[in-house]
């Protein structure tokens, strides 16, 4: 036998491994909706991969995450599941897909896993959310918490606010977040949450947090693809940090194109198939037409 052996392939990560990494590395997490930036986000070395319902905002055009349904949740799972081949991917459960009773939680949290190829889910909530963990945990389907701003409770919140500002407001927090670790979620999302609380949070629970809008001491960070390549045009939120302005040249790229349809410059030579001399002097020769 050769003293070299081939390298095996790289297993795609799992939801025990992202609560592993607690203590030990830094988390990069990502929005994905569709193959390419499933693909996209997967070849960058994202560690998690979340199909968020974030989608209602960034590929629905709706102005909140209210009218997100189940089958559009699966939909784009699916889409992204065939690109994604080394993260965790993870299905953002949908306003009322969970929030109605546990045996519904249950129901359609599996159909995230066994339809749509996604290893995880993430709901929003606190304590109160305990039992449809529990059971969901029960039935095989790891789970993935949200605290701070959650977007299905912007009618309650009365919008996108920070959240936890106050002693009293971190203190449920902090019992919320203590309360999610204790239920079995493997890793606990975040949002909007003044950067002491989320450092608090982060050295009382055993799992990891990932903050968006939540400071630096977090275990590890998400934010929207769209944000981070600034395909979505207009007001963001200020914590994110956008790494390229792609709206711009593709916007023009777009228009560039239109231009050339219109003058006739496209298709040029280049773009075009031509026939063989031969069939085409037969065929301009013919006065039939169909099939011989």
């Amino acid at each position: 036998m050769s003293e070299q052996t081939a390298a095996s392939p790289k297993r795609q990560l799992t939801a025990p491994d992202i609560l592993a990494a607690k203590g030990q590395r830094k988390l990069a997490v990502l929005t994905a909706y569709d193959y390419p930036t499933g693909l996209l986000a997967d070849e960058a070395g994202a560690d998690v991969i979340l199909v968020g319902d974030s989608l209602g905002n960034v590929c629905l055009g709706l102005p909140d995450t209210l009218g997100v349904t189940m089958a559009d949740m699966l939909h784009h799972t699916r889409a992204a599941a065939r690109a994604v081949k080394n993260a965790l991917l993870v299905g953002d459960m949908p306003f009322l897909s969970y929030q109605t009773g546990i045996e519904t939680a249950v129901a359609n949290a599996g159909r995230f896993l066994q339809e749509a190829g996604a290893r995880a889910v993430k709901l929003e909530g606190g304590a109160e959310f305990v039992p449809h963990i529990k059971a969901m945990l029960s039935a095989g389907i790891p789970v993935m918490g949200h605290l701070g701003l959650t977007p299905q409770q912007i009618a309650r919140l009365g919008g996108f606010k920070a959240q936890g500002k106050t002693a009293r407001a971190a203190r449920k927090l902090l019992a919320d977040a203590h309360a999610l670790a204790g239920a079995g979620c493997f890793a606990l999302v975040l949002e909007a949450v003044p950067a002491e609380v989320a450092a608090r949070i982060t050295a009382e629970i055993d799992i990891p947090t990932i903050g968006i809008g939540a400071g630096p001491d977090c275990d590890g960070q998400v934010l929207v693809f769209h944000d981070v390549l600034g395909l979505c045009p207009g007001l963001r939120p200020s914590f994110v940090k956008q790494y390229a302005d792609l709206w711009t040249p593709a916007r023009e790229a777009l228009s560039a194109y239109c231009a050339e349809v219109r003058g006739g410059a496209f298709p040029a030579e280049a773009q075009t198939r031509r026939m063989a001399a031969d069939e085409l002097a037969e065929f301009q020769a013919s006065s039939e037409y169909g099939d011989d």
